[in-house]
């Protein structure tokens, strides 16, 4: 089984995980498991820690190769646990919190629907306790060094760990897939 087999992406929130699975998973014509899509129910309702559990099982036995993304510790053992590679987009706080705004705004403007049904609003999104740019702004540090920690945790050598820290330089990376033909 090839590297390209197994992909978890990794980052905080906001840096693009969801669209770059979303495309590797299509050039790839692997399966797109979303871990937000498997945790959230309608009204912004978390599954209980049990029945994530089992969907994010589920969706990995229910497939054999795919690409993964979202940063649920509580199923860390499931998905970095199965994954062959791990991609981190590791971004600066700007490019991260721009990226974030934006597209809070147009998810807001759009009343684009997510996972459930649900929808987020210029009000929860720019003016909330909840808000996820006000969320961004506060795990990013934390993250980065949780990640950084399991990476080198030798639960975790398994996987072939790819560290992008700006977006130039994962373009960079697919392109010389592309040349390759690997993509």
């Amino acid at each position: 089984m090839n590297l390209h087999s197994k992909i978890l992406i990794i980052g905080t929130s906001g840096s693009g995980k969801s669209t770059l699975a979303r495309d590797l998973a299509r050039r790839l014509q692997l399966a797109d498991i979303e871990l937000d899509a498997l945790y959230w129910q309608a009204n912004w309702t978390p599954v209980g820690a049990s029945l994530f559990r089992d969907r994010v099982e589920n969706a990995i036995n229910s497939h054999s190769a795919w690409v993964m993304n979202g940063n649920y510790l509580e199923v860390k053992d499931l998905s970095w646990g199965n994954a062959r590679q791990l991609i981190w987009l590791d971004y600066s706080l700007f490019t991260v919190m721009w990226r974030v705004i934006k597209r809070s705004l147009l998810r807001g403007i759009k009343k684009e629907k997510l996972w459930a049904g649900n929808t987020e609003t210029l009000k929860n999104n720019f003016f909330s306790k909840d808000s996820i740019i006000l969320w961004a702004w506060q795990t990013y540090a934390l993250r980065k060094k949780q990640y950084a920690e399991m990476i080198a945790d030798p639960a975790y050598c398994h996987l072939h760990v790819l560290r992008f820290k700006t977006p130039a330089a994962l373009e960079s990376y697919l392109e010389g897939l592309k040349k390759q033909g690997s993509l």
